[in-house]
């Protein structure tokens, strides 16, 4: 991985020497079907870049890595590829004012989700295809100047079997036959707009394609029409609901050309679900792919459909926010993430039918956030970019969850019209060019007459998370004399924040209700702040700072508010108020300011009258996170057996065939772990059990085997059965996941070798594995793999592709060996590989990171055992 490194350096040397006026990109893919052979299976690309040079003489060089070249001509003349190809770059000297650059390259296809990704599906023996680049994989596929700045227009032609579905950027102009009777064709397109590299886009192979269309009449009387598509592997046509996949992207498109005034600029829409997908999806204009998994091939709830129609959403937003304009290095990756992951919500909630999406992203989306801010790597919404690896690592929860919370912050600012005209101004003043940070501020601070500079320093350009505690003082007649909000900051990053909140003031009414009968909004600045709207009021029960979820902060409660939600907090009416609260609440655990075990009893106590999906599934996330990681090791067991006592009377107790029933299904299957537990979920499976209204799908039953396996209850022949009965690309992952959870020394060895030893398996197949290896039952099975990660890590991260290597440092992390002497361990590698690649410590701090707050969190626990 080194030698493909990029620095921001170099791009920006590159960027003030080079500009681009267009690529032609023809990929030779027939390789794809039918045997290899030796060595790697490999594609031809063959690549023309006509680009100009500032300074004529001057040296450069173009990106592209592949196992071979087979010719470079510059300017007509002919360069030995072993001369100026090292493997990563291709070196260009004495160069014209006027350059045309030819590279005939054999690339490979790509088994780790990076480049021109090859899917052979276990089903039917199809073959699939299809590109993701970001930050910088394009090279992988075809030459080219590899960085978000050097725009161009690019025209592609893909050669494939004739009878595919072959699709780009744009719509494809033509297709011929290629060859006598082969059954191949050349399939055209259409040039695309000025855009980077790390959104082009191919796919190709016998995708499922249902067609839709969208039409709208513009201001100026015109009508705009835009070709929507729809596909998927042809395996899974039969659960694909491509109508409300189109209804969506219809409201979604509505909203954008009613708030953007900006026409959809890049003609087609075609949305791919892709099989072994790296991310959540991919704004590529006119081709976004997602992962598969949003198909659902089983029973879901609602959380489901509204994630699903948020990464639409979020995707779609980047159309105009990272396509249309895009940042001009990685340092401002927020300019597209952070807005797209704010707009998903905004127009979700506005446009679509799951208007209590704020909830989840105050419960969910947030928590991502609070935890990323909260590392030794935090760093500022606009970071500090060094190189590709740093931007690899950067679509984090700072440049997304946070930056979105501090952009809804600056809609309530600056006001929403005044955001949405900045939004407009920006589009026109710089579209299909790129951006840095003052860019934005200047036209916001345009339409809304406010000076940005200070509130940018404070939210945009420093790190870290503020706690704000509410302190309130009551007189003789025990009403309020006094409220406060009480500012505080971590001592490595200190800084404190205007904030805008509202606080609001809750009390029971004679039906037991917990609701706000107070709110008032004030900005918050500094160590203190009174309120003193709420002075005069009635004693309250609950203080919630930050009411409404307007700024991003902790809350955290004083000591009268921290006891009514003991007691209470299943009696707060509003969905919003409930779920801020439960955020609150896990923020305290995590910073062992509440014990783990007083956690686990509220969401027993309480989960089960949570109304929202989404916040009742990150409830159970949380509980299995708080058992597993922040318990006190000798209370576990018990708490284990609390847990899924409590999941399995909520499950008998729920609305037969409801969405609460399936969540608490799942629930109670990934926190069983007792011989009855156990026997249930196999009479769950063979039908000699069963929990009225509650229907067995097969991705249920994978739920039920993966414990049965880790308990050593399902057997490898069991996990054959299985997967003879479900024979596809995700029974296969599901297998292997379950193949990894059972309980033996030889098994763990094997998972071990197939990851860190061997590069056989596909990115899918890896995250499979990591995921069975480390089970929370099975710590004394990981404890011999401490020393051999430490051993391996270094190595993985030079060997491996990018992808791979995080996968395999995040993943194998022995953080259930949660001891001292892990920590040590840790320490000890830090210490004695300083020179190690930045990136590849950033991911071993993080993790370390972890490991000491579950170490606190464990002692606070134990700590209340004693204390009781």
């Amino acid at each position: 991985m080194p030698g493909e490194n990029l620095s921001r350096d170099e791009a920006q040397e590159r960027a003030a020497l080079l500009s681009v006026d267009g690529y032609e990109v023809s990929l030779d893919v027939r390789s794809a079907v039918g045997d290899a052979g030796t060595g790697p299976r490999t594609f031809r690309s063959v690549t023309t870049i006509r680009f100009r040079c500032a300074e004529p003489g001057a040296s450069s060089f173009a990106d592209l890595i592949a196992p071979s070249v087979t010719a470079v001509s510059l300017n007509g003349r002919d360069l030995d590829p072993g001369e100026v190809f090292d493997g990563s770059r291709i070196v260009l000297e004495d160069l014209a004012a006027d350059n045309e650059l030819v590279v005939d390259a054999q690339c490979a296809y790509s088994r780790t989700g990076e480049g021109l990704h090859r899917f052979v599906d276990p089903e039917d023996g199809e073959v699939y295809l299809y590109t993701q680049y970001e930050p910088a994989d394009s090279r992988r596929v075809f030459a080219n100047f590899e960085q978000p700045d050097l725009k161009a227009p690019f025209t592609f032609s893909v050669i494939a079997p004739d009878h595919w579905k072959v699709l780009g950027n744009e719509a494809v102009s033509r297709i011929e036959p290629w060859g006598a009777g082969e059954g191949n064709a050349v399939f055209c397109f259409a040039p695309t707009r000025p855009i980077s590299t790390y959104i082009t886009a191919i796919l190709a192979g016998p995708y499922h394609y249902v067609e839709d269309h969208y039409s709208r009449t513009l201001p100026d009387g015109s009508t705009l029409e835009i070709p929507l598509g729809a596909l998927c592997r042809k395996g899974l046509a039969k659960h694909f609901d491509a109508d409300d996949v189109f209804l969506v992207t219809k409201q979604g498109l509505d909203f954008f050309h009613d708030h953007f005034d900006y026409p959809y600029p890049f003609g087609k829409y075609d949305q791919a679900f892709v099989p072994e997908y790296n991310l959540g999806a991919m704004e590529n204009p006119g081709l976004v792919t997602f992962r598969e998994e949003f198909i659902f091939r089983g029973r879901v709830t609602q959380a489901s459909y509204e994630r699903r129609t948020n990464v639409i959403l979020h995707e779609m937003a980047h159309m105009w926010f990272g396509d249309l304009v895009t940042m001009r290095w990685w340092d401002d990756l927020w300019l597209k993430e952070s807005f797209a992951d704010f707009m998903g919500t905004f127009s979700m909630v506005e446009a679509t039918r799951f208007t209590s999406g704020w909830v989840t992203f105050a419960n969910n989306r947030k928590a991502w956030a609070y935890r990323a801010d909260q590392l030794p790597s935090t760093h500022p919404i606009t970071a500090d970019i060094r190189d590709l690896q740093d931007a690899k690592l950067n679509f984090d929860g700072i440049t997304y969850a946070k930056g979105a919370s501090v952009l809804k912050q600056l809609v309530a600012y600056v006001g929403r019209d005044a955001f949405l005209e900045g939004a407009r101004r920006y589009f026109k003043r710089h579209a299909y060019g790129n951006t840095e940070l003052g860019d934005l501020l200047s036209v916001l601070e345009e339409t809304s007459g406010r000076d940005l500079a200070a509130w940018s320093r404070a939210w945009l350009q420093t790190a870290g998370v503020n706690s704000l505690t509410p302190q309130v003082l009551l007189d003789a007649e025990g009403r309020v004399d006094e409220l406060a909000v009480l500012q505080e900051a971590r001592e490595s990053h200190p800084t404190l924040r205007p904030h805008r909140v509202a606080v609001g003031l809750y009390r029971r009414g004679e039906g037991g209700a917990l609701e706000r009968y107070a709110r008032a909004e004030t900005d918050v600045d500094g160590p203190r702040t009174l309120v003193r709207e709420l002075a005069g009021q009635e004693a309250p029960e609950l203080v919630l700072v930050n009411d409404d979820d307007l700024t991003y902060c902790k809350i955290r409660f004083d000591e009268e508010s921290l006891a009514t939600l003991h007691a209470h907090l299943g009696d707060l009416t509003d969905p919003l108020a409930r779920a801020l609260c439960w955020s609150a609440l896990w923020n305290m655990t995590r910073d062992a300011l509440l014990p783990a075990r007083d956690f686990v009893d509220l969401v027993l106590r309480f989960a089960g009258r949570e109304s929202d999906m989404g916040v009742l599934q990150m409830l159970h996330a949380w509980a299995d996170s708080a058992l597993t990681f922040y318990a006190a090791p000798e209370w576990r067991e018990a708490g284990g057996r609390l847990l899924a006592e409590g999941a399995l009377k909520e499950l008998r107790l729920a609305e037969p065939g409801s969405q609460h029933q399936l969540t608490w299904a799942r629930f109670f299957a990934s926190v069983a772990s007792t011989a009855a537990d156990l026997q249930l979920l196999r009479g769950l499976l063979d039908g000699t059990a069963e929990v009225d209204g509650l229907e067995v799908d097969q991705e249920l039953r994978w739920a039920f085997l993966e414990p049965l396996a880790t308990h050593g209850v399902a057997d490898e022949a069991a996990l054959a059965a299985e997967l003879a009965r479900d024979d596809t690309a995700s029974g296969k992952r599901h297998q292997v996941r379950c193949l990894a959870a059972r309980p033996s020394a030889a098994v763990k060895a094997q998972a071990w070798a197939q990851v860190v030893e061997s590069d056989t398996l596909s990115n899918a197949l890896v995250e499979a594995t990591i995921a069975g290896f480390a089970q929370p039952s099975q710590r004394e099975l990981g404890a011999p793999y401490v020393a051999k990660y430490f051993e391996a890590i270094e190595r993985v991260w030079a060997e491996r592709s990018i992808q791979i290597g995080i996968h395999v440092v995040r993943g194998l992390f022995p953080s259930l060996q949660d001891s001292p002497a892990t920590l040590e361990a840790t320490d000890a590698w830090l210490a004695s590989h300083e020179a190690a690649p930045p990136a590849l410590r950033r991911l071993v701090l993080e993790s370390r990171d972890d490991l000491a707050r579950a170490l606190r969190a464990q002692e606070r626990d134990a700590a209340a055992t004693e204390q009781a």
